[in-house]
This record gives structure tokens, C-alpha cells and sequence, in this order.
């Protein structure tokens, strides 16, 4: 079941990737071109380009990945939302180091597919440890099977 998951995390992460790659482009050659210094441009860029990534992401994610616990993480899509970013904080954090690390010596795409790659498996171990994490047993099957109902036995009246 383990590898299915990170199968499916995989799948939503290279549409995440892919999403991430022509936002950073669009907004590096296009939308955000009045920003002069390439610099300044390229963390503008970068911020964009995550955003819009984390937030498909999350959808897929929440949809696909981690489908069979919907009724046991907060039902809030908004509070959960928080969670996976804060999650996602430090995978984000790497990422953006590293793409602008790595953009000293190679194309800023290159280097941001690189940083993906190498954060991704960070953000996954959090994401099922942190954010669609299972409840305990007794804690899920408290809250999900009803009340037993009376004894209706004959047997059990004095």
C-alpha cells in the first residue's frame, strides 16, 4: 500500500512539477519582465511558481493520494490546507535554496527540476507523517461505529 501511495505522490508531484516549471517560466519571461534585476525577478517568480504548485498539489493529494484517509484527518479543507503547507515548509524552503543555488551554475529550470526532485521526498515523509496522517485505532473507530444498541436477549433478563 506504501508504494502505491508514493506512486500517487509521484503522479501529483510531476503535474506539481510540470505546473511549477511553466508558471516560473511564464512569470520569468513574461508576466513579471518589468522586474530588471534577474534576481530579484527569479525569487518573485519562484514564489509564484510554488503557490500555484502547493495548491494543486494539495487538491491532488487530498483527492488521490491520501483518499482512503478523507474521514480521518479534520474535515476542513482550510485547516488541513494549513497543515500541508506548514508540512510543506521546509520541502518549500529547500527548494528555493536550491533552485537559486543551483541557477548560479546551470538554467534556473534545470536547477529548479533538480531542487523538485530533491525535496520531494522530504515533503512526502511529512505529509503522511504530519498532515494525512492515520489517527490511532481506538481514537477512529471511537468516533466512526455507532453506539451498540441494547441487549435485546432474552436470555440476559433475570
Amino acid at each position: 500500500m506504501a508504494h502505491w501511495r508514493f506512486i500517487k505522490f509521484g503522479a501529483v508531484g510531476a503535474s506539481g512539477t510540470v505546473i511549477n516549471v511553466a508558471v516560473l517560466y511564464i512569470a520569468q519571461e513574461f508576466l513579471l519582465r518589468v522586474i530588471e534585476d534577474f534576481q530579484s525577478r527569479l525569487n518573485y517568480s519562484i514564489a509564484l511558481a510554488i503557490t500555484v504548485a502547493t495548491i494543486s498539489n494539495f487538491y491532488w493529494n487530498r483527492r488521490l493520494t491520501w483518499r482512503d484517509r478523507k474521514h480521518e484527518v479534520h474535515r476542513s479543507a482550510l485547516l488541513l490546507f494549513i497543515k500541508y503547507v506548514m508540512a510543506a515548509g521546509l520541502s518549500i524552503v529547500v527548494q528555493s535554496l536550491l533552485t537559486k543555488w543551483l541557477a548560479l551554475s546551470m538554467h534556473y529550470i534545470l536547477a529548479n527540476v533538480v531542487a523538485i526532485a530533491l525535496a520531494s521526498v522530504c515533503n512526502f515523509l511529512v505529509n503522511d507523517r504530519m498532515t494525512f496522517r492515520r489517527r490511532k485505532k481506538t481514537q477512529a473507530a471511537h468516533r466512526t461505529s455507532p453506539p451498540a444498541p441494547p441487549s435485546t436477549d432474552v436470555h440476559d433478563k433475570p
